[in-house]
Formats: C-alpha cells, structure tokens, sequence
C-alpha cells in the first residue's frame, strides 16, 4: 500500500520561505514521478513541480525561479523549497506519485499540508 505523507505547511510572510517534505513509503515501481500540486477553495487543482525516475523536472510557470523541487531516493524524501513567497501561493499543497507525470497516472496522493502567505 502506498502512502505519502506531507510535512512542512505552515504561516509566512510574504517574501519568506518554506519547506515541503512528502515522505513516501510502498511504492515498488522502477518508473516514477512525484510532484506538487496545490488547491485553493473554489479552484481546481494545480500542478506547481514535478520530477520523474530519469531525472526530469518540471515547473508550472508561475513557481519557476521561485520553487525548488528535490528528492532524496535513499529516505524517499520528496522536497519543495520554497522561497520569495507570494499571497498567491497560499493553497493547500499535496504531494502526489505514480507512474509516470501525466495527470491520470498519478495514483497516489497525501493529505496535504496547509501554506498560508500573509502581508
């Protein structure tokens, strides 16, 4: 059974800084990719970064040069650093894992962790 869980959510000023931790525990499958995706009220879910088994990373445009994604295979430790926070990024994040990075291949997601950017 996959299991990922979400850490690291918290208040910030805008212009701060967090860090997101997604540990994941069950998955077998050699091909992977986990990413972030974030949700505020109202609003469908969005994809913010992503990294795949090959390496590949991907970000949504409106986190590039901001956002940080890394992993640590050993602890299967997914990563989100985030920096220069903006009142737009506050969301409830989600971790999320499958196969592969399209949409539908993400199977498994956590519970998500609450980011809060206030002025």
């Amino acid at each position: 059974q996959v299991q990922l869980v979400e850490s690291g959510g918290g208040s910030v000023q805008a212009g701060g800084s967090l860090r997101l931790s997604c540990v994941a525990s069950g998955y077998t499958g050699s091909r992977y990719c986990m990413g972030w995706f974030r949700q505020v009220p109202g609003k469908e879910r969005e994809g913010v970064a992503a990294v795949d088994s090959d390496g590949s990373v991907s970000y949504a445009d409106s986190v590039k040069g901001r956002f940080t994604i890394s992993q640590d295979n050993a602890k299967k430790l997914l990563y989100l650093q985030m920096n220069s926070l903006k009142l737009e990024d506050t969301a409830m994040y989600y971790c999320a894992a499958g196969p592969s990075c399209y949409y539908s291949d993400l199977n498994y997601w956590g519970q998500g962790t609450q980011v809060t950017v206030s002025s």
